[in-house]
């Protein structure tokens, strides 16, 4: 079974923007999100024939991305700095107080709104890339959207 080679270099080039926002946004450095997201499809290209059902794809490459942009982080051991979103994203993430709101609320809420807006993942999408229930996804996203409106309010 698995992912033909060129099936999974069409679902890459489809999906690279989305997945460098979503590396962008773990590793808040451009060029370590870049080194994540090529480590990433490597090893997603390596291991396509492991994969059994097709539609799982961009999830799993982007869990793949996930534990990736964690592994560099445990590596390099010091903070990193939100210089400046993507230049693919929105106008909507562009906004200065948008972006000091979502540094300001708990990793765990902002890799919610990270994926479900940069990402437009699902709920069960998001689910199943944070490894968590889809209830607590949902719970999460509330509590998020309810402390970015209070940071935004000031």
């Amino acid at each position: 079974m698995g992912i033909s080679k060129s099936d999974y270099m069409e679902h890459m080039e489809q999906s690279k923007e989305t997945l460098y926002r979503i590396a962008y946004s773990y590793m808040k450095d451009p060029t370590l999100a870049l080194d994540a997201l090529d480590e990433a499809f490597y090893k997603g290209y390596i291991n396509r024939k492991k994969i059994k059902n097709p539609e799982f794809l961009g999830t799993w490459l982007t869990r793949i991305l996930i534990n990736e942009c964690l592994q560099i982080l445990r590596k390099n051991k010091h903070e990193l700095l939100i210089d400046q979103l993507p230049e693919e994203s929105s106008e909507v993430y562009d906004r200065l107080p948008l972006k000091e709101a979502l540094s300001k609320i708990p990793e765990n809420l902002s890799n919610v709104i990270y994926l479900r807006y940069y990402g437009g993942y699902t709920l069960a999408e998001t689910a199943v890339i944070l490894e968590i229930p889809q209830g607590t996804v949902a719970t999460r996203e509330r509590r998020a959207l309810a402390l970015l409106r209070l940071e935004l309010e000031d």
